[in-house]
C-alpha cells in the first residue's frame, strides 16, 4: 500500500489532472501479482520481492500474445520470447518506455514495487487521460490488459480497497 499512495502522491504532483487514485495502482497490484506476491514471493521493505516474479512466454498460447523477445533476455530470463517482469508485470518494451525510480535509490527496477508502481502510474496518465472521468479510467486499464474481464477484476478490487478504506 505505502508503494501505492506514494505513487499517488507523485503523480498528484507531477500530473495534477490525471487523478490516479492509488486504489488503482492496488487494483492492478492485485491481480497483476498479489502485490508481489506470485509464486511464494514475499515483498520486502525495500521493496524486492523473495524471488523474482516473471510471468508466462507470450509465445501465443494460453490466450497470450506472440511478442517476439524484445530485450535480449536481460529483463525477462528469455531470448526467444518477451515475459511479463516483476509486481506490476511489465513487458521489457513497456518497462524500457516507462519504468521509474519510484523509491529514489538511483536505480529504475521493474522488480521493485515503488517503482513499478509508479512507472503503472505514468503510464495510466500518459496522454491528457483524467482518471476521474470514467471512460478515461476504463481507457487507461484496458491500455494496461485489453480484456474486458481484466477490467471487471481491476475495477472489483478497487473498489474493495476503496471500501475497506473507509470503513472505521
Amino acid at each position: 500500500m505505502q508503494a501505492y499512495a506514494s505513487a499517488e502522491l507523485k503523480l498528484a504532483a507531477s500530473k495534477p489532472g490525471c487523478h490516479l487514485a492509488w486504489t488503482t495502482l492496488a487494483g492492478l497490484g492485485r491481480i497483476e501479482s498479489n502485490h508481489g506476491q506470485e509464486g511464494g514471493a514475499v515483498l520486502g521493505a525495500d521493496g524486492k520481492p523473495s524471488k523474482t516474479i516473471v510471468g508466462i512466454p507470450l509465445d501465443g498460447k494460453n490466450g497470450t500474445k506472440v511478442i517476439t523477445d524484445t530485450d535480449g533476455g536481460r529483463l525477462d530470463g528469455d531470448a526467444q520470447y518477451d515475459r511479463a517482469i516483476g509486481p506490476m508485470q511489465f513487458i521489457p518494451t513497456t518497462w524500457g518506455s516507462w519504468g521509474r525510480d519510484g523509491n529514489g535509490d538511483g536505480a529504475v527496477d521493474p522488480h521493485n514495487i515503488f517503482d513499478a508502481a509508479l512507472a503503472a502510474g505514468e503510464y495510466l496518465c500518459s496522454g491528457s487521460r483524467d482518471l476521474g472521468r470514467a471512460a478515461d479510467w476504463q481507457s487507461a486499464v484496458l491500455s494496461y490488459n485489453a480484456v474486458d474481464v481484466y477490467l471487471k477484476d481491476v475495477f472489483a478490487r478497487a473498489d474493495e480497497y476503496g471500501k475497506l478504506s473507509r470503513t472505521p
